[in-house]
């Protein structure tokens, strides 16, 4: 690891590190709300199968 990467990753600013929270908070209700609500059977069915895929249980 050189210089320029250590002092890169430490000027991560506030403002930053907000907008990413923000914008995975927005994705997050994102997906509970569309996706997993969704009275589209395509998309819901691939979400419910998805969790069975990756082992977390759904019912």
């Amino acid at each position: 690891m050189n210089t320029a990467s250590v002092s890169l990753g430490a000027s991560v600013s506030s403002q930053s590190r907000f907008a990413q929270l923000a914008l995975a908070a927005f994705l997050g209700v994102f997906v509970m709300g569309f996706v997993g609500f969704s009275h589209i059977d395509a998309v819901h069915n691939a979400a419910h199968d998805y969790r069975h895929s990756m082992g977390f249980p759904c019912h």
